[in-house]
């Protein structure tokens, strides 16, 4: 493995990326190499770590993870077997980029939804080692990477082909209505589905949990923001996992990656807040099996929306067939512009990346 780096790697959400990277994980550690992945959020994570640790097994590799959720001492021994090269793969959040992090031989860094990380984080990546390959992965990449493969400072290969029987996800951008909201949450348990509520407001989730128990009585409702503890966030997901919880409102921890394929509605309040990457990466948590998926994008009743923002909505409503992530990434260069390639404050990071 000598290249600077393998690829700048494009596959729709739910398009098998986490498949491509496990691949290419495995083929550096039976090159006698170290990997590490880097994702950006703790809950992705865990989820990504117990996934690379079922596929890894039987095949004598050690995989750990490295986050904000492990204790003091539990870190602490990650990042002796590291220097080690104890660890074969390592799997955490920006924690893996901190100065006490060594590798005794690192030879691939795979990132995760690279357009939550910042410049700057992905300069210090870079500066891993001279030698360390590095596979950077996303649905929607971010304009100013997406400029420089456009210009050819990077390269890009793309999935085209979704998973066998997938169907796009229905997506509706309206006002936000509590009898829609109502009727999508019945509609969806009434099939024995899930559903994700999008609430991005920390202070006022636990109240908006209450309500929607008041308006869908027959719902079981829990909430999940960053802010709570690695054991209740586990605690929550596991219950949402055994379906003994329908109805999971939660803020954009559910952005990046959360694999749930009988969660097949998702709704979004106060849509217009969120960036059209964050929106297109939120609505690829549902539709990931075969069933029909719906996706309610609200903003609220009577707001005027700013230009940038009605842009955003209607693009996610015009981008909703298999593949999209690429147009919603040009669209998003057309709105928001490339950045400067060169200077190191040009970030497009949403201000969530390490809940």
């Amino acid at each position: 493995m000598k290249s600077q780096w393998i690829d700048f790697f494009v596959g729709d959400v739910g398009y098998g990326k986490t498949e491509v990277a496990i691949r290419a994980a495995f083929k550096a550690i039976m090159d006698q190499k170290q990997v590490a992945y880097l994702v950006p959020t703790t809950v992705l994570a865990n989820q990504q770590y117990e996934e690379f640790k079922a596929r890894m097994e039987g095949f004598a590799v050690n995989v750990e993870l490295l986050n904000r959720f492990r204790t003091k001492k539990e870190q602490d021994e990650v990042i002796k077997k590291l220097k080690l090269g104890e660890v074969d793969c390592v799997v955490g959040t920006h924690r893996i980029l901190s100065k006490d992090v060594e590798f005794k031989d690192l030879g691939l860094l795979i990132i995760d939804e690279e357009h939550r990380f910042g410049v700057k984080d992905k300069e210090k990546i870079k500066g891993l080692k001279n030698s360390v390959d590095v596979l950077t992965m996303t649905a929607t990449p971010i304009p100013r990477t997406l400029h420089m493969s456009i210009v050819g400072v990077r390269d890009m290969s793309v999935i085209y082909e979704p998973p066998h029987n997938r169907r796009p996800v229905q997506t509706y951008v309206l006002e936000y209505d509590d009898e829609i909201i109502k009727e999508a949450i019945t509609k969806e348990l009434e099939r024995d589905g899930q559903v994700f509520y999008l609430f991005n407001n920390v202070e006022g989730i636990e109240k908006k949990a209450g309500f929607i128990s008041e308006l869908v009585p027959e719902s079981k409702v829990a909430y999940a923001h960053g802010k709570m503890t690695g054991k209740q966030l586990e605690d929550i997901m596991m219950s949402f996992i055994k379906k003994e919880v329908n109805v999971l409102i939660c803020t954009t921890i559910l952005e990046s990656g959360i694999d749930i394929p009988n969660a097949n509605t998702i709704i979004v309040e106060n849509a217009d807040r969120l960036g059209l990457a964050q929106l297109y990466q939120i609505r690829g948590r549902v539709g990931r099996g075969d069933k029909q998926a719906y996706a309610y994008i609200t903003y609220r009743r009577d707001k005027i929306l700013t230009e940038v923002a009605d842009k955003r909505l209607k693009a996610i409503k015009e981008f909703t067939e298999f593949g999209s992530g690429f147009r919603i990434a040009m669209r998003d260069l057309e709105i928001r512009g490339a950045g400067s390639l060169l200077r190191r404050d040009t970030t497009w990071s949403y201000g969530t990346s390490w809940l």
